[in-house]
């Protein structure tokens, strides 16, 4: 590629922020961590997780900038096609959980929409409200079904306006004082105290949230070399990106804090519940009272939300299904039911694993009381499941660094060997502790399902190679 046509490192900056970042990451963030604690742990985790994680990226990018399958690519150039298999799979695994939390993710969203209150939704019967949830799901897989994503480019649009509704709130809120002095803040405390966390077991076994906030860059590894001079100019990149996403991160949790008391938040466990799920709303709703605009800001918010959660559960049910089963090295490893398309060329059999899988969370979850609590465990649920995938990311790094002679990168994370296996070991360890200690809760149902979940999707695709095997056995006895 011409010199002159590459991007430079700032925009690839502002590339990576856009993707990774977003306005749902600072109120988690702020729930789960006591207010303004979370400064310090987000901190930490920028600079010994998420710089590093994104550097590594950036050096596999480099070294297959002619593979498009991402991870699993990476792991069948280093490893071979069936590590590359699990790691696929894995992937599409992870988005079963995630799947079951976008239905109820865009029906709340409406529901603050029309009602302009939490108050509605969390008071519905939680069977109705999985009943709905469960009827939207199979919705959108029909729509799947057909070949249709027409919400593919509303995701992009309604991604991009979250996206500049973050800024916007943080911009606003930090401004709010100044133009209306009478708001009723809460008064911050920026002492040691406040601002160090207590390392429980609560705060051990919330990390995860973290995790799941800062990880999934290896979205960006395809540009390192489309940038000028990637040796310098993709950590470049990374860095102000990490930058930016730590200084988002710190002005978003100020700015919640002065809307928010940690001590109502962690009163009780419905209290917390209610925050996690809806927290965002009020946060919008109490920036448009500030500025006398009514519901204003609230309204917009919800229906962003609300499209871009439908338009990724589309996306969910159907791209994770195309990267595992497209892929030619993985199709020897999973029976041929599974490989059958129907006439629009989607994996129809595909689909009917996912409404299985997926529709088994949701029906479950019929019997947990309260919609705001069922919100609040798909969250916790996710952040628990979408980490695994990292965990291959650092397995095709450390595979790569003992290849290091023979697979040459145009970019090096750091030359010293020790060093650049040391940084993927710390990664590795550090995101399976995190999805480890994420299991545990005080609710026994919860705890069941973040342990369970995990156990069945990893059973499945260790059996999937066992009955493709069996499959062509049969038919060779046959012939």
């Amino acid at each position: 590629m011409d010199n002159s046509k590459k991007m430079t490192w700032y925009t690839l900056a502002f590339i990576a922020f856009s993707g990774v970042w977003g306005f749902g990451n600072v109120a988690n963030g702020f729930m789960y961590f006591n207010g303004i604690q979370v400064i310090f742990s987000w901190i930490l985790m920028f600079v010994l997780y998420f710089v590093p994680y994104s550097l590594m990226v950036g050096e596999l990018g480099s070294a297959f900038k002619t593979s498009g399958g991402g991870v699993s690519s990476w792991i069948n150039n280093t490893m071979g096609p069936k590590l590359a298999y699990y790691a696929g799979w894995t992937y599409w695994a992870c988005h079963i959980t995630y799947i079951a939390s976008k239905g109820s993710g865009g029906l709340k969203a409406l529901s603050w929409a029309v009602f302009r209150n939490a108050e509605t939704y969390d008071t519905f019967p939680t069977i109705y409200v999985q009943l709905a949830t469960m009827a939207v799901f199979l919705f959108f897989c029909w729509v799947a079904s057909k070949g249709l994503n027409p919400l593919k480019k509303l995701a992009t649009i309604a991604g991009t306006s979250m996206f500049v509704m973050s800024i916007l709130y943080i911009l606003m809120m930090i401004a709010a004082p100044a133009i209306n002095p009478d708001g009723g803040y809460v008064a911050l405390d920026f002492s040691a105290k406040n601002l160090v966390p207590n390392f429980n077991i609560a705060y051990f076994t919330s990390l995860s949230i973290l995790v799941f906030a800062v990880g999934g860059c290896e979205k960006i590894s395809p540009y390192v070399n489309k940038i000028k001079d990637p040796a310098k100019g993709f950590p470049k990149g990374v860095i102000a990106m990490a930058v930016m996403v730590v200084v988002c991160a710190i002005l978003g949790t100020i700015a919640m804090g002065m809307m928010f008391d940690p001590k109502i938040i962690n009163a009780d466990p419905d209290t917390f519940n209610s925050y996690v799920s809806n927290g965002a709303y009020w946060a919008f709703q109490k920036l448009g009272q500030y500025y006398h605009i009514g519901d204003a800001l609230l309204v917009l918010y919800a229906l962003c939300n609300m499209i871009g959660q439908f338009s990724v559960l589309v996306i969910s049910i159907d791209a994770p299904l195309r990267m595992l089963l497209d892929n030619e090295q993985s199709k020897e490893f999973v029976p041929s039911a599974l490989l059958k398309q129907n006439k629009h060329g989607a994996y129809i059999n595909g689909i009917k694993l996912i409404i299985v899988l997926s529709g088994s969370i949701i029906l479950i979850q019929s019997v947990v009381p309260g919609a705001a609590a069922v919100l609040a465990q798909l969250t916790k649920l996710n952040s628990v499941c979408m980490p695994l995938r990292y965990l291959w990311v650092f397995v095709a790094y450390l595979a790569l660094r003992k290849a290091y002679d023979k697979i040459p990168a145009e970019y090096r994370f750091v030359k010293n060997q020790a060093v650049a296996k040391i940084f993927g070991a710390w990664c590795f360890i550090l995101t399976a502790a995190c999805c480890l200690l994420g299991m545990y809760s005080d609710d026994f149902f919860t705890m069941a399902l973040n342990i369970i979940t995990p156990i069945v999707l990893t059973a499945l695709g260790v059996i999937m190679p066992y009955l493709a095997k069996r499959e062509r056995a049969k038919k060779a006895e046959n012939q």
